[in-house]
């Protein structure tokens, strides 16, 4: 049976825009490129994706009272994603976030929070009451709402998976009690601890930093196109990346930690787990966008026995 994820975050609209390079203070840059309105946002991203690898997924989001709003849930509702618990905000703007994609996939990303930033402990509160199997969360949302959600995690003894997006270093990382899989990627980890994994060596110290900050079970680091770095507290791993043509690094991360999360609540098994998101989120740069890049489960299966 497939387990019940809970994914608690932001809901946006991406606005993308092309450029061969991101223009200097001063520069006016005809980007020679294209642009396009695409749904994202990390909840969202995540919550896609953790569907598409098999698990049934309920959504704690908000959106506007407005048309991106209404693209989005019915995007959601597409996808069969359980959207009772995603709050039309009246007040608010849907999220929006801009994103310069760069020639050689590297992209620089402003989002706005608009509803997001309206995502409270009652809305998470009340999710919980479709029972998950365990909950996902983002730094995306305020930092209460993430608390909420690691609270009630702990309460009801479900695990709880946490993808550092958009860490800041004053987050309160202590308040979270004890977390299944912590995953950051590189700069979420230099934020966090001052430390950049840039080395083996930086990894550990990065990991062990965070541990003694927070009861974590695994510290999962995304390295990128170096793959990914797995610590448990005693033991550590270097997990090897997929050599891919890459497109668009949008919502790699995202993606990553969902297909992390699912395949763990699947297996049981971390390494295998790591390497299985390793693939999913390498597929997810070779397409542009961030929910149009989550790749299905049958192509990350492919990825894996062509590697493997």
């Amino acid at each position: 049976m497939a387990k019940r994820i809970l994914v608690a975050g932001s809901s946006n609209i991406d606005f993308m825009l092309t450029t061969p390079y991101i223009p200097a203070p001063g520069e006016t840059l005809l980007s020679g490129g294209k642009y396009a309105f695409t749904p994202g946002g990390k909840g969202a991203n995540s919550a896609i994706a953790a569907k598409a690898m098999g698990a049934d997924v309920i959504f704690c989001s908000r959106v506007g009272d407005d048309a991106y709003g209404d693209r989005l849930i019915s995007l959601f509702n597409e996808r069969g994603i359980d959207t009772r618990y995603i709050k039309v905000d009246r007040l608010e703007q849907t999220g929006l976030a801009v994103v310069m994609l760069e020639k050689n996939g590297t992209n620089r990303i402003i989002a706005f929070s608009g509803a997001n930033s309206k995502i409270s402990d009652s809305d998470i509160e009340g999710a919980f009451s479709a029972y998950p199997d365990a909950v996902l969360t983002q730094f995306e949302i305020r930092p209460d709402a993430v608390i909420a959600a690691a609270r009630l995690a702990n309460d009801e003894g479900i695990p709880l998976f946490v993808d550092a997006g958009s860490a800041k270093a004053d987050f309160p990382l202590e308040k979270l009690e004890r977390v299944e899989i912590f995953s950051p990627n590189e700069a979420e980890t230099e934020i966090l601890t001052g430390i950049r994994p840039d080395n083996l060596e930086n990894c550990l110290r990065a990991s062990i930093s965070l541990c003694n900050r927070v009861d974590i079970k695994y510290v999962v680091l995304k390295l990128g196109e170096r793959g990914c770095y797995v610590y448990d507290g005693k033991y550590c791993d270097l997990i090897s990346p997929f050599d891919v043509n890459v497109v668009d690094t949008t919502a790699a991360g995202d993606v990553f930690t969902a297909a992390l999360t699912t395949e763990y609540l699947r297996t049981g098994d971390i390494l295998s787990s790591a390497k299985f998101a390793n693939a999913a989120g390498a597929l997810a740069t070779t397409k542009l966008g961030a929910v149009n890049s989550v790749p299905t489960l049958e192509e990350v299966k492919n990825l894996l026995e062509n590697k493997f």
